[in-house]
């Protein structure tokens, strides 16, 4: 399988809903490495994580880049907790192994964070 295709694939099985298909884009030696909690997952873990997310409503791909053995991806997701609907952002960066997804690495951030004081030019940020 193509890159692009595989990792489109497993971004539409999440927004689905569809936890059963995610593994057949996930090679047996899978590990996918969050970079901004310094966690790292097994297949049948990761599959747990996104299964049992509390409040995940929606995934959207924005934009996709890939090659036959490489792909990124920056999606937009949204939930839900007490306080009402919330929205992240995630870079997504997929190598492939006989055609299955054998390393993903994804960075997570909240959406309409500040830049820190005096990082911005022209007082953005400050």
């Amino acid at each position: 399988m193509h890159a692009g295709t595989a990792l489109r694939g497993l971004m539409t099985a999440i927004d689905e809903k569809r936890w059963d298909d995610l593994e057949s884009f996930l090679h047996p030696e899978f590990l996918c490495r969050y970079v901004h909690t310094g966690e790292s997952f097994g297949r049948a873990e990761w599959i747990r994580v996104n299964r049992g997310y509390p409040g995940f409503a929606h995934l959207k791909v924005e934009e996709l880049v890939a090659s036959p053995t490489e792909a990124a991806c920056r999606s937009h997701i949204t939930g839900r907790d007490d306080a009402g609907i919330q929205h992240f952002e995630c870079a997504s960066f997929a190598r492939m192994r006989d055609g299955l997804i054998v390393q993903l690495t994804e960075v997570w951030t909240d959406v309409d964070q500040t830049a820190p004081a005096g990082t911005r030019p022209g007082g953005a940020g400050a």
